[in-house]
């Protein structure tokens, strides 16, 4: 009879060791409704101790209302199990948007008790916005080329007759001219920025410490646009060098930065977070490469300003998206293509008092630095055969 009992224990304590060891939430729901068990996954979810889960009532934990609890009443009446795709369980207290895909199903033995699991969304729409941003980037650096030939050209002839009638206009008629004359200079000047998309050059890349191009941001900007705003670093100090050209990652965080700064402006207490950490599990498939590549590397640059517009937010990295009332929309759009680029992801999570920008990038190895040098080769004589066949 001890034995028995010993084996049961000994079962028990197995089941309970795999459940922990899965990634994915996972909750036993009485008949009452009521949390009998969890594993580890879902306190990390919840944000909430297992004890603490076992004495609250499902109901307590996600939206009113929510899907969820319709879907566990379907599988009790059917008992068959039942799956639901993109469900939102976010809440004020978990932090706004939380979508995941729920597996419900009964468990046969204790009858009542229904297996609810739940996997995130978050990391397959990273992968599934960041094909997208990619697609944005590549019709940018098209639309680039053709305003830099068959714009610019015809611009400096305007401006040039607008500039000899104004030697003859009257007084007039010379504002006029000198109206001619200053938007053709702001037409040429939204050409020049777009111009940045179409260099597909080979850019040098090599181990690079993100704490220096942090710290470097951050000094140009407390000595400008930044002057009155706290900035708060939780940096992993054992964090290993990126793959990276530092140049482009000063003007990628410069710019993130600066977007923050200004989003602030009429915020009593700002400040902007700065924050690296190592995430490991992220693998994206990276143009030029066969192999998937990891991206553990994890920097976000954070403030409390009022957010981003929910009506925005799906599209902030696409070019001519904007919250600024004289801003041009390419800025975003730049940051995503140099981090595109280089083989990592960009994300914003958005609302009031607490705006991220999540940018994931591949560590530096001998490895990822062949592999880099030769699709940076590849990529140049491609690029050289296609200008000589314009030609």
């Amino acid at each position: 009879m001890s034995s028995a009992a010993e084996h049961r224990r000994h079962v028990s304590s197995d089941s309970d060791a795999i459940l922990d060891a899965l990634p994915n939430p996972v909750l036993l729901i009485g008949p009452d409704g009521k949390i009998v068990g969890a594993n580890i996954a879902t306190e990390a979810f919840f944000d909430i101790s297992t004890q603490f889960l076992k004495r609250q009532s499902l109901k307590e934990l996600v939206p009113f209302g929510s899907p969820l609890l319709a879907l566990i009443d379907q599988v009790r009446s059917s008992n068959s199990p039942v799956n639901e795709y993109k469900v939102d369980l976010g809440t004020p207290r978990m932090g706004g948007d939380r979508q995941v895909d729920l597996h419900v199903a009964p468990l046969t033995e204790r009858p009542g008790h229904i297996v609810v699991m739940l996997q995130e969304r978050s990391i397959a729409d990273k992968m599934d916005r960041q094909l997208t941003h990619r697609s944005a980037a590549r019709s940018v650096i098209a639309l680039a080329a053709m305003l830099a030939h068959e714009i610019k050209n015809p611009l400096s002839g305007i401006r040039g007759a607008a500039q000899l009638l104004e030697q003859q206009a009257s007084s007039e008629d010379r504002m006029l001219t000198r109206l001619i004359c200053d938007e053709a200079d702001r037409i040429v000047t939204l050409v020049d920025r777009m111009e940045v998309f179409g260099d597909e050059r080979p850019v040098v890349r090599g181990p690079v410490n993100i704490h220096s191009v942090l710290d470097h941001v951050k000094r140009l900007a407390q000595s400008g646009f930044a002057r009155n705003i706290r900035f708060i670093e939780d940096y992993d100090p054992s964090l290993p060098p990126v793959l990276a050209n530092q140049d482009q990652l000063i003007q990628v965080f410069l710019n993130l930065v600066k977007n923050a700064a200004e989003a602030l402006i009429d915020v009593p207490d700002a400040e902007i977070q700065l924050t690296t950490a190592f995430r490991p599990g992220v693998r994206l498939s990276v143009p030029g490469q066969k192999s998937r590549v990891s991206l553990p590397l994890e920097f976000c640059v954070r403030d409390n300003g009022p957010g981003v517009p929910d009506d925005l937010l799906p599209n902030l990295f696409d070019p001519f998206v904007t919250t600024k009332q004289t801003g041009s929309g390419l800025g975003l759009a730049l940051v995503a293509k140099i981090i595109g680029d280089h083989g990592g992801i960009i994300e914003c999570e958005s609302q009031p008092r607490k705006t991220t920008f999540r940018v994931l990038m591949p560590m530096y190895s001998t490895s990822a630095k062949h592999a880099d040098h030769s699709s940076r080769d590849g990529s140049a004589g491609k690029s050289s055969s296609a200008s000589q066949g314009a030609k």
